[in-house]
């Protein structure tokens, strides 16, 4: 092996770490999880929740440990059991299957993803072919699809503009799941306006404030890291678009971890900037975490980056506010 291909060994002085801010918990993942575990305290274990509460595994284990039981459908929660709906948000169908087989639900659907399913229920009403942008599968792209079906088609990126077939090119609007990269949905609806020049748009971004926040910030750091780490789950769509962004805004490298077990200390050879920041269902101690495992390695305290200020608070689902102030809860 030549000199050239051997990593530079680095002194302490020489290394920095980068923290975004804003990062990790949004307030409606926030509102999701609290939802839950106030339904265990006031209702006793079990409490089922239909998939994910949110998309991370530690939050999901943690809440399993305290009683909550995470099932993929209905039929799995026991008739007149209370289940919670995940932030994600669901079809009418759902809330349709609940009732009939006595369910006492809980929507702790995030409210900005509510907004789309009435955007969606708006345009269907006024009979346009809706272009949703999204992933195949997430549960928020279903739960939206779920609004207005016979109206609404997936549109996965532009790759899939020239396979649409719309009644009248006059009459179609675009909406977005709300965890996307901002970039890339932009250059979705430019191709799909291409087709379609009298596209509507929707009345306000999709594009959640937390996800933009989020990319803007890792864009703030990645143009001067060696390496990124993004703290959050495989199946965390914000979570892997921050991947994303920090390597098109000319980061070295990134990587996406649950963890710090998950971090291989080969990234950190001959790095000298390491930026880290969170996806939106990220707990903060997991964040600490990573920072622990940084300065084991010599990396210095980490300084704060800061894009966004947030302070957006949502209140908890109307059905268990009812239920806590008839309890004398607080």
């Amino acid at each position: 092996m030549t000199d050239l291909a051997m990593p530079r060994t680095l002194s302490d002085a020489e290394k920095q770490v980068l923290l975004a801010a804003p990062r990790g918990y949004c307030a409606g993942v926030d509102r999701a999880v609290v939802t839950v575990e106030k339904a265990l305290d006031l209702y006793g274990a079990p409490v089922y929740v239909r998939k994910q509460i949110v998309h991370n595994k530690h939050v999901v284990s943690d809440l399993e440990s305290r009683g909550a039981i995470f099932v993929e459908e209905l039929d799995q929660v026991p008739e007149g059991e209370t289940v919670v709906f995940s932030a994600h948000g669901v079809s009418p169908a759902v809330h349709a299957e609940a009732a009939d087989r006595g369910l006492k639900t809980i929507d702790a659907t995030c409210p900005l993803v509510t907004k789309v399913h009435h955007e969606a229920k708006r345009f269907a009403a006024e009979d346009y072919d809706i272009l949703l942008i999204g992933h195949a599968g997430h549960e928020e792209v279903e739960g939206t699809a779920g609004e207005a079906p016979e109206h609404i088609q997936l549109v996965q990126g532009p790759q899939d503009v020239d396979k649409l077939v719309v009644r009248d090119p006059a009459k179609v609007a675009w909406l977005s799941q709300t965890t996307l990269s901002v970039d890339e949905t932009l250059e979705t609806v430019d191709a799909i306006r291409q087709r379609f020049p009298l596209l509507l748009d929707p009345p306000s971004d999709d594009i959640c404030y937390a996800t933009q926040n989020r990319q803007l910030a890792v864009k703030e750091i990645a143009k001067d890291s060696d390496l990124v780490i993004v703290v959050g789950s495989g199946n965390s769509s914000n979570s892997v678009r921050l991947v994303e962004v920090a390597l098109e805004a000319g980061a070295g490298s990134a990587y996406r971890v649950d963890d710090a077990s998950e971090i291989d200390p080969a990234w950190l050879d001959g790095v000298a900037t390491v930026s880290v920041t969170s996806g939106a269902s990220v707990p903060e101690e997991l964040v600490q975490g990573v920072l622990s495992f940084l300065a084991e390695r010599g990396y210095p305290d980490a300084r704060a980056v800061h894009s966004a200020e947030e302070s957006l608070i949502f209140s908890l689902p109307k059905e268990l506010r009812r239920d806590l102030k008839a309890a004398g809860v607080r």
